[in-house]
């Protein structure tokens, strides 16, 4: 799996004061917790978080805490409300030889039988949450779908047969699907409104027959 450094420093001060002159600075708030050691409390220039937070990509973080290195996941991120400035950010410690979950994106490949036979194809998920081991974590979930035809899709369950060395947590859904395009559902529907309408007319013309046969 991909990985990205990140070398920051030791707060020294902690509380709402201290945060707000780091974020005058510029530099972003961070807590590093997990494995059941000790939480961490630390800050950087928001321009170091650049190539780790505005991506679809997942990362593995190698972080430099005052020369002393972890390996950590992104958890979670907050934003200002108007700015959408990073205001905070804590990363959970991991140790990569053993299993660990993160999001991993999902990617397409092929040209679906679907596709050229009129329907659009729909990514459901564009993340899916994974278990494995660092040694066994993709960069991407890649989907083949040039088998898939029109009202098909690839599920969870799918994916658990083809990728041995990988756990998907998410509950059972649809990934990926190809479905018949807006216009075309359109028209079928306005086929299928003129067809009642032929029907009616139709029946109509007959009843007037019927009341016409039985005056005379």
């Amino acid at each position: 799996m991909k990985s990205i450094e990140i070398k920051a420093e030791i707060r020294k001060e902690i509380g709402k004061k201290a945060t707000k002159q780091l974020r005058r600075q510029e530099h972003v708030p961070c807590v590093l917790y997990g494995q059941n050691k000790e939480n961490v409390h630390f800050h950087a220039h928001r321009n170091d978080f650049r190539k780790l937070v505005y991506t679809p990509n997942s990362y593995i973080v190698n972080l430099d805490i005052d020369g002393k290195k972890s390996q950590a996941i992104l958890k979670t991120i907050d934003f200002h409300p108007v700015t959408d400035a990073i205001q905070h950010i804590d990363f959970y410690r991991i140790d990569t030889s053993k299993a660990f979950k993160i999001p991993v994106p999902v990617t397409t490949s092929g040209l679906s039988a679907g596709i050229q036979a009129g329907g659009v194809l729909q990514i459901n998920r564009r993340k899916l949450l994974v278990r494995a081991t660092a040694e066994n974590m993709p960069d991407t979930i890649d989907i083949d779908i040039t088998d898939i035809g029109i009202g098909e899709a690839v599920r969870i369950d799918d994916l658990n047969e083809q990728h041995e060395n990988l756990e998907f947590l998410d509950p059972q859904s649809v990934v990926v699907s190809v479905n018949v395009t807006r216009l075309a559902k359109a028209l079928d529907e306005l086929e299928e409104g003129e067809e009642g309408i032929e029907g009616e007319e139709g029946e109509s013309a007959e009843e007037t027959a019927a009341e016409e046969t039985s005056k005379e």
